[in-house]
């Protein structure tokens, strides 16, 4: 399973970014602090060793220096450590001591802009931390040696220890600056977000146009593409309702010559010529019908309700069992969430698939599936199944598979296109696949809960 750490929504992604570049920012600044403190400290402690050093030096010039070997008295050989040494030989750090480049660095930087020649400038911090009275919070012992005029001066001096303050500071102002930022960013980007949400339920609820114009709300460029999305219905709205009027018009103009024609072929001698003109006739009526069904389906003025998928596919069932013909409804399911839209619809959709079920298998199951926020609608059935190649293409108007979905017995293959826009203007979609456990197929309208 592959982790998204980037967000898909709107919000969600401003908030991430803000949340990210505030982390960076954040990062670069504490390094920069602790950079400068660093530096501080190295500043008071190499200051103060360069100060001991030249009072050594200045010690031991006028002979006033002890024997760096005695220590202080009452204090074991082990335990002396004067804080002023110039001795004639390199100087041994402790053992538990720990090099510090930076501050011999530091220091031979001061001891040269003082005018002393420094040979060799070593530095070592002790890792024990003590309570001074110079320093305000507990501090390190730093040891440095220099080698000046041939003799090592070795000095003790003190380093601030470097502390959690820094780190605890940045810490609440990070925090801080998140609530200050990302809060009035979410409430921003939220306003933003929601008319959109609103536009993308309007347009999958309604694709045809149907419904009323949206309010325009949220910041201007949110109202302008609101606006835009209003104005692009109402002109879908207005070619939707001259395309049905040119319809009507071309089914009417169409169907009375039809009708004339079928009168007058009444009328011919020869009974073997007259049955196969009125049946070309016939089928170029029921060719008509359908393709003006496939051009209007999902333009119906039926108001949206809420109805139960359940009753729908049972009151189905009985229907065409009363016609005698075998459709099994739905078994006892459990409570679903009821569905808003036009049910007729849904039932011409439904139509369709029993109808190309009765007809290639013989017999039809009506069965209820839920999945996330969908309800499958699937007209089972146990027939020869359709070739995986041709299940996209089947779809089309005048797609029909040459083993099974042929005029002799399938018509002009418009059923499945008829059923598949009338699961499109319901904003759902028609599933075909092959069954798994056996022979058939599985024709489903997905409809949105």
């Amino acid at each position: 399973m592959t982790l998204r750490l980037w967000p898909r929504s709107l919000v969600g992604q401003m908030v991430f970014a803000v949340a990210v570049a505030l982390f960076v920012a954040q990062a670069i600044n504490f390094t920069l602090l602790a950079r400068g403190q660093r530096q501080q400290v190295y500043a008071n402690g190499g200051g103060m060793a360069v100060a001991r050093i030249i009072d050594a030096l200045e010690r031991d010039r006028r002979g006033a220096m002890a024997d760096p070997d005695e220590g202080p008295p009452g204090r074991s050989p082990e335990k002396r450590h004067p804080r002023l040494q110039v001795r004639d030989t390199p100087f041994a750090p402790p053992p538990r001591a720990r090099v510090d480049a930076d501050l011999a660095a530091h220091v031979a930087a001061q001891l040269d802009e003082a005018g002393l020649d420094a040979q060799q400038v070593h530095a070592w911090v002790l890792p024990e931390r003590h309570k001074t009275e110079k320093m305000r919070g507990p501090a390190r012992t730093a040891i440095v040696s220099a080698k000046i005029g041939g003799r090592y001066v070795v000095v003790r001096s003190w380093l601030p220890a470097e502390g959690k303050r820094l780190q605890g500071f940045l810490i609440w102002q990070t925090l801080l600056l998140y609530v200050l930022i990302l809060v009035p960013i979410l409430l921003i980007a939220w306003r933003a977000a929601q008319p959109l949400r609103t536009l993308t339920q309007a347009v999958r609820r309604d694709p045809m146009g149907d419904g009323p114009p949206l309010i325009e709300q949220g910041p201007s460029d949110v109202r302008d593409v609101i606006g835009a999305f209003n104005a692009s219905r109402a002109r879908i709205g207005t070619m939707l309702a001259d395309k049905d009027r040119m319809l009507g018009a071309v089914g009417h103009d169409l169907r009375t010559p039809l009708a004339s024609l079928r009168v007058r072929v009444e009328a011919v001698a020869d009974e073997k010529l007259r049955d196969k003109m009125i049946a070309t006739i016939d089928e170029m009526t029921a060719m008509l019908a359908d393709i003006l069904a496939v051009a209007r389906s999902g333009a119906g003025k039926e108001a949206a309700e809420r109805y139960d998928v359940a009753t729908l596919l049972a009151q189905m069932g009985e229907e065409y069992r009363v016609m005698g013909k075998p459709v099994t409804g739905p078994d006892a399911l459990p409570p679903l969430p009821p569905l808003s839209g036009r049910p007729l619809l849904v039932r011409r959709a439904l139509r369709n698939l029993i109808d190309n079920a009765l007809a290639y298998a013989g017999s039809a199951t009506l069965l209820v599936e839920q999945s996330g926020g969908e309800l499958r609608l699937v007209v089972r059935d146990d027939g020869p199944g359709i070739a995986p190649t041709l299940i996209a293409d089947l779809v089309e108007p005048f797609a029909r598979g040459e083993a099974s979905r042929n005029r002799a017995t399938g018509g002009a293959g418009l059923g499945l296109a008829i059923a598949n826009a009338l699961a499109e203007g319901e904003g759902g979609r028609l599933v075909i696949a092959n069954r798994d456990d056996t022979s058939g197929l599985d024709a489903a309208i997905v409809l949105p809960v």
